[in-house]
């Protein structure tokens, strides 16, 4: 039978790297031990669920609103998905706003714990009109902040569809991926580019799950506090959710910002909404430092995952032409959050001129292609596969008799 494996491209010369007959680095340790072997299905199967893990198990929505049919509530949720494969560190950026509102708040009022933080800051808790309470105004008020002092950090939790048991078994999930990938370093077993960009996912969701851990995840309802009757809301003065605009939306993902325009029909406001948005923490001016802070974490996590991208920079390829776009791509994810945020440093909010506009416009859409091209080449890659690929870490290293 002919044999269908390619030599993969040397990083290095970019020409055919040449079959070694040198033995392989573990071989000179464990000659006399088998050699245990895994197969294609293994490692895919082990990075699309560590993947999912990261972008849909991970992510802890705020509170839907009211009414939503179930196919509403996925497709949802599915967007926040997206969201995550394509540029986690917005994700983070996310946890990390909600997770400084949220210790601000439990630090600020006596009997608010953590949990109750969150809840909050996502929407859990309304008055009897159906309006998020949210706002400093809202909480400054005594029938408001005593309700949801009477209501039990528990009681918060029992509506969360995970607890520690589960959120703990998502996150292993991503930190024994890291246990196996440092595995293969240390005993120069070789890696595919899959690996590698999953490696980067499971990093990141470290940071979301620390950040989120006393967040309630995917709860539906919220729970109704303050007065038995508020009053009458008056939905002119601001915009819902739906009726934000494409431009704040896009914004919001990024910054977390719904209120940095001066348009009431383009402005956020809780007070009239049945709802927060989804990327919502809380009102910009009240928590001006946690936003601050949260976008530079953004940035920070950002340049730590396109830089894991770049560990494969001396990995085997296919082809010299998918080496050069990997090397290019994974640069090109790694520096464009320097440059967005150092463009934002110079042009603030306003992308009238021709900075603002590449941050608006350029930028963004070359990470995009970036990103979804070091999603597609991994998988390419798997055509061609290095024997070496397919040795199998020897465990019995670190724990003998294994």
């Amino acid at each position: 039978m002919e044999n269908t494996f390619r030599e993969p491209i040397s990083s290095k010369t970019g020409s055919a790297a040449p079959v070694s007959n040198s033995p392989e680095p573990r071989a000179l340790t464990d000659a006399c031990d088998d050699i245990k072997s895994r197969n294609l299905f293994d490692i895919v199967w082990g990075c699309i669920a560590t993947i999912f893990a990261c972008t849909w198990v991970s992510v802890h929505p705020n509170v839907p609103p009211p009414r939503q049919s179930r196919l509403a509530l996925v497709w949802r949720r599915l967007k926040m998905m997206l969201i995550a494969v394509l540029a986690p560190e917005l994700i983070v950026g996310f946890a990390a706003r909600q997770f400084l509102v949220a210790r601000k708040l439990s630090k600020e009022y006596d009997k608010i714990s953590m949990t109750h933080g969150f809840f909050i800051s996502m929407g859990g808790f309304v008055d009897s009109s159906g309006c998020p309470v949210t706002t400093r105004k809202q909480l400054d008020d005594p029938e408001f902040l005593a309700g949801i002092q009477s209501i039990d950090a528990g009681d918060i939790t029992d509506r969360s569809k995970g607890d520690a048991l589960s959120k703990g078994l998502a996150l292993a999930q991503g930190l024994w991926f890291c246990v196996q990938y440092f595995a293969r370093i240390h005993q120069h077993l070789a890696v595919t580019q899959l690996e590698v960009a999953t490696l980067a996912f499971a990093v990141v969701n470290v940071f979301i799950w620390a950040l989120w851990w006393s967040k309630p995840l995917d709860v539906q309802r919220p729970i109704v506090v303050g007065p038995p009757k508020a009053e009458e809301v008056d939905l002119t003065r601001g915009a819902g959710p739906k009726d934000l605009s494409g431009w704040i939306k896009f914004f919001s993902i990024i910054l977390g910002v719904y209120d940095w325009t001066s348009e009431d029909s383009n402005t956020y406001d809780p007070l009239s909404s049945s709802s927060v948005p989804s990327f919502w923490t809380s009102q910009s001016d009240e928590n001006e430092t946690a936003f601050i802070f949260g976008f530079v974490f953004e940035c920070l996590v950002g340049i730590v995952f396109g830089a894991i991208h770049c560990a494969a920079w001396n990995t085997g390829f296919p082809t010299a032409e998918e080496m050069w776009i990997w090397r290019s791509c994974s640069l090109s994810v790694t520096a464009i959050p320097i440059l967005w945020f150092a463009i934002l440093l110079l042009t603030g909010i306003d992308f009238w001129t021709v900075l603002g506009a590449m941050r608006v416009f350029l930028l963004p859409l070359i990470y995009v292609l970036a990103r979804i091209t070091l999603l597609l080449l991994p998988f390419m890659a798997l055509r061609s596969l290095p024997p070496a690929v397919l040795t199998d870490v020897n465990w019995s290293v670190y724990i003998p008799h294994l």
